[in-house]
């Protein structure tokens, strides 16, 4: 049989024993810290002495941060497939993408029939596995409109709601021994997982040969199955006393063919021995890896995923595929994949790209970014996907999917110095520094990804006390345009740093940022309801106050036209940034008069309260016709004019962001982002069929702003630039594009033209 070109997985299989349920537990923490890949535990829910699979496998997944957990396998006729399917899911959720789905036909039935279970002949045991893939598979599909249905087979579903969907998509491996068992594995499966000493009659090649052939029939690519076996009768010793039972070098000789000949890439030993798990993990892992990573590139062996020949029809025209670097190919994501609707839509807009790459390091994104410079179709770079402009996804072209990319660290308590990576949602930020007593200032929804807003501007909740969230960074790791990753910061390349700080979606990928947080524990946090009316005159109350109150204060107000017999409404949100009670008190008490209130609450929170991260689904559900503005002072014609769209109806919703104190601290050439003189930001949005008429209104009030917050405008008409980015910024921006990036490969979301072009 031949390589199948699968990364290679090492992992084990631990007894679930309730005799001793810490050790099960501390078994699979080793297997983490051995630098394994994968815990797995039997289910045999008829034996008293076992623990019970599914909530071993929640408890360690929750004290594992790395490996996958899998059962090996479970026990399909106690437990019904849609629960299967959304404990599953809801697992792989919880995990993070950590849960594979081993699943058996069941054995020791009267075992089973004793719980309650029906007594089923092979045949159809093998008829109910294959009808559960299906449900498995049917709960798993939100993309599929309308309820699952099966009405007839051993499973009936007369009419279940589908979801959730798991976070990644999840292997579903078979314990197959006998020909109609591999035969499904074959049509069906996402992988085969035996144990080796049980494979008696038919043995492994001819296993093997039967997947393949059943594979080929239902018009799968037998590469689509991954080979799994669990090892037994093992040992480590000085000498060689036998097949896998000798020093770790004759165990990687041994394996070796077993990857090559018969197409096996993932090995599970089944010895609850630290020992042996310790050297598997220390020794035979990175040894065999290395061993079958020089025969597959001597072989030229074809590696990465293997899609079906359904997947394979819906890759797009105009892409080459097949050049995707195979360390890519892995975890890229194609029309035909089932995750691609997880990828390819964002907050504003939907799209249809040819490919979805996601790197999990530098070295991976600047493969990614060499990739896309020999492929003619648009190049779109995600961070979290949250971006008013909606032009981190594309159609058909590729986009740079920095999600995997998402790690916090607290680098230097006492200097307050953090990294963070691009694909780390503000929210998950939060929560990882407030241990710690820092906080770092972002926007007002924790989905947000930190690449795309750390280098634009970060207009958060703590802005007026501690200023913007470039503001705060003082070295960053970015690739250009050429493949070259730079550290970059005040004494090098200090053009780049300064640019980034702004700008930074016009000069490459940025896969880490260091910041300087601030000390920031529980905060004052108030929400009014107003009665917007008089909206003019309650906008300009409302300014006044903002410009008036002490910088501990920052403050947001969204204003939304009359609905439904009821009047225009506002909702203003207000953070003091400390836990001074009776100083919080005095500074929002006066926002009480700005207009009716209608509702009020105000609470002493943490600041991760504040900004937690849903985690929603990304399907263009946002309003992508927005316009975005600075104002020095809500002057009474800025007011008429907001006042005016609101009258109009065309216009859904008027948002206004406190700036000034801290943010205007700063000279207005100190990052890329001048405006340093101005109060409040503002955007107004609306839906698509209704941006004629929002374009007009904002025509009335653009004569009353001064410059544009890049991040809140979905018009990328060059003509915006120069609100962005008034001259001499413009300029300097452009010089600095010139030296970075003179090909203009970073021309998707406002593209600054390099000097001389």
């Amino acid at each position: 049989m031949p390589d199948y070109g699968h990364e290679l997985l090492f992992g084990t299989f631990v007894t679930p024993s309730a005799n001793d349920p810490d050790r099960v537990v501390a078994l699979a923490e080793l297997t983490e810290a051995a630098g394994l890949d994968l815990a797995t535990f039997q289910d045999h829910p008829y034996n008293s002495e076992f623990l019970d699979t599914w909530t071993l496998l929640s408890w360690v997944a929750a004290r594992t941060e790395r490996i996958r957990v899998s059962a090996n396998v479970l026990n399909l006729p106690l437990r019904p497939p849609a629960m299967i399917a959304r404990a599953a899911a809801s697992l792989d959720l919880l995990s993070h993408g950590r849960f594979e789905l081993g699943l058996g036909a069941g054995a020791f039935w009267d075992g089973i029939e004793g719980m309650g279970g029906r007594r089923l002949t092979p045949g159809q045991s093998v008829a109910a596995l294959s009808e559960a893939i299906d449900i498995v598979r049917g709960v798993w599909d939100t993309s599929t409109r309308g309820p699952l249905r099966l009405r007839d087979g051993h499973y009936p579903v007369p009419g279940m709601r589908r979801g959730p969907a798991p976070a990644h998509d999840i292997g579903v491996w078979l314990g197959a021994y006998k020909p109609r068992m591999l035969a499904l594995t074959g049509a069906r499966a996402d992988g085969w997982l035996p144990t080796l000493e049980f494979l008696k009659s038919p043995d492994r090649v001819t296993a093997n040969q039967i997947i393949d052939d059943a594979a080929t029939a239902a018009g799968r690519d037998p590469r689509k199955i991954r080979r799994l076996l669990n090892l037994l009768q093992i040992d480590f010793s000085p000498t060689s006393r036998g097949f896998l039972q000798g020093p770790p070098e004759q165990w990687v000789e041994q394996l070796l063919p077993l990857v090559l000949e018969e197409g096996f890439s993932a090995f599970i030993v089944g010895r609850d021995d630290p020992r042996i798990i310790q050297t598997f993990g220390q020794e035979v892992a990175p040894a065999l890896r290395e061993a079958v990573a020089h025969q597959r590139g001597t072989q030229a062996t074809t590696t990465g995923p293997a899609r079906a020949t359904v997947a394979l029809a819906r890759r797009q025209p105009g892409l080459d595929y097949d050049a995707l670097p195979a360390s890519l190919a892995t975890r890229a994501v194609e029309p035909g994949d089932p995750e691609y609707d997880q990828v390819r839509h964002t907050y504003s807009r939907q799209g249809t790209p040819a490919v979805a790459i996601r790197p999990g390091n530098a070295t991976e994104v600047a493969e990614a970014l060499a990739y896309a410079r020999t492929q003619d179709v648009p190049l779109s770079v995600r961070s979290g996907g949250h971006g008013i402009s909606g032009r981190s996804t594309n159609d058909g072209g590729i986009v740079i999917d920095l999600s995997r990319m998402n790690r916090t660290e607290v680098l230097d308590r006492a200097t307050r110095r953090i990294r963070l990576e691009p694909g780390a949602r503000w929210g998950e930020v939060a929560q990882a520094l407030a241990p710690h007593g820092l906080a770092m200032s972002s926007g007002d929804y924790g989905d947000v990804g930190v690449g795309g807003l750390a280098t634009t501007g970060g207009i958060g909740y703590l802005a007026r006390r501690f200023g913007l969230t470039i503001d705060h960074i003082v070295a960053a790791e970015i690739v250009v345009a050429d493949g070259r990753l730079l550290r970059v910061d005040a004494e090098h390349h200090s053009d780049l740093f300064w640019a980034i700080r702004g700008a930074g979606g016009n000069f490459g990928v940025v896969t880490a940022l260091e910041l300087e947080a601030y000390e920031v524990g529980d905060v004052a946090y108030a929400q009014l309801l107003v009665d917007a009316s008089e909206t003019a005159e309650m906008l300009q109350r409302w300014g006044r106050l903002v410009e008036d109150a002490p910088r501990e204060l920052t403050s947001f107000l969204m204003v939304f036209p009359a609905r439904r017999q009821n009047p225009p409404m506002a909702q203003v949100t207000l953070v003091y940034a400390g836990d001074d009670v009776d100083a919080a008190q005095e500074a929002l008490s006066p926002f009480l008069e700005i207009g009716p209130v209608l509702q009020q609450q105000a609470q002493l929170v943490p600041y991760p309260a504040i900004v937690a991260a849903p985690h929603n689904r990304h399907h263009g559900q946002g309003l992508d016709d927005v316009h975005s503005g600075l104002l020095h002072h809500i002057t009474p014609e800025a007011a008429d004019a907001v006042a005016a769209m609101i009258r109009s109806g065309d216009v859904m919703t008027v948002q206004f962001r406190s700036v000034g104190g801290a943010v205007n601290d700063l000279p207005r050439d100190a990052t890329a982002y001048p405006h340093r003189a101005q109060n409040f930001s503002l955007l107004a949005a609306t839906v698509a069929e209704r941006r004629a008429a929002l374009d007009k209104l904002w025509a009335d009030l653009y004569g009353q702003l001064d410059g544009m917050y890049l991040s809140f405008e979905a018009d990328t008409d060059p003509e915006r630039l120069l609100d962005a980015f008034p001259e001499p910024t413009l300029g300097r921006l452009r010089a600095v594009k010139a030296a970075y990036d003179p090909g203009n490969v970073f021309n998707r979301n406002f593209p600054i033209p390099p000097a001389g072009s």
